[in-house]
C-alpha cells in the first residue's frame, strides 16, 4: 500500500486491531528475545515481587503496537523513529481451562495521525495501546517517512 501524504491530515485515523496474547507467546517472545526474567513465566515469582500475576515483556507490547504503523506504511523501514512509555503492565492470567497457547490477554491498538511535515516528508502516528480500559503505553509515537 502507498500512502499519499498530501491526503493525510491531523486526527485521521490509521486503523485500529485487538492483538490475543497467551501464556505460550511470552514463553515464545522470551527465546527470541533473550529476556527470561521469570516474572513473564512464572506466577510464584511474579506474586513474590509484588505483581498480581504474569506479565508480558514491555518490548513485546511495543513491538505489537508499532506492527499497526509499519502495515498501514507498507514498509517496516519507514519508521524512522518509534518510542513509547510504559504505564501499566499487561496481565497475562493463566488459562483456567485448556493450554498455555490459549489466549487470556487482549490488546487493543488504535492509530491516528498526529503530525504532518509534508516538507520532510514524514507523519508523526499515535497509538493508543490499552487492556480493557487501562492504557499500557503512553506517549506511544511512530514517525514514519513516506
Amino acid at each position: 500500500m502507498s500512502v499519499d501524504i498530501t491526503a493525510l491530515e491531523k486526527g485521521q485515523g490509521i486503523g485500529a486491531r485487538e492483538i490475543a496474547l497467551s501464556r505460550a507467546d511470552l514463553i515464545r517472545y522470551a527465546a527470541a528475545s533473550g529476556d527470561h526474567n521469570p516474572i513473564h513465566w512464572n506466577e510464584r515469582f511474579a506474586r513474590e515481587v509484588g505483581l498480581d500475576g504474569v506479565i508480558a515483556h514491555g518490548m513485546l507490547t511495543m513491538g505489537l503496537a508499532v506492527d499497526l504503523v509499519t502495515e498501514w506504511a507498507g514498509d517496516p523501514g519507514a519508521v524512522v523513529d518509534y518510542q513509547a512509555r510504559f504505564t501499566r503492565p499487561v496481565p497475562v492470567p493463566d488459562p483456567e481451562e485448556g493450554s498455555p497457547e490459549t489466549p487470556t490477554a487482549t490488546v487493543a491498538v488504535t492509530g491516528k495521525v498526529g503530525a504532518v511535515d509534508a516538507e520532510a516528508g514524514t507523519v508523526r502516528i499515535d497509538l493508543t495501546v490499552a487492556v480493557g480500559e487501562t492504557k499500557v503505553l503512553a506517549k506511544s509515537q511512530a514517525v514514519v517517512r513516506l
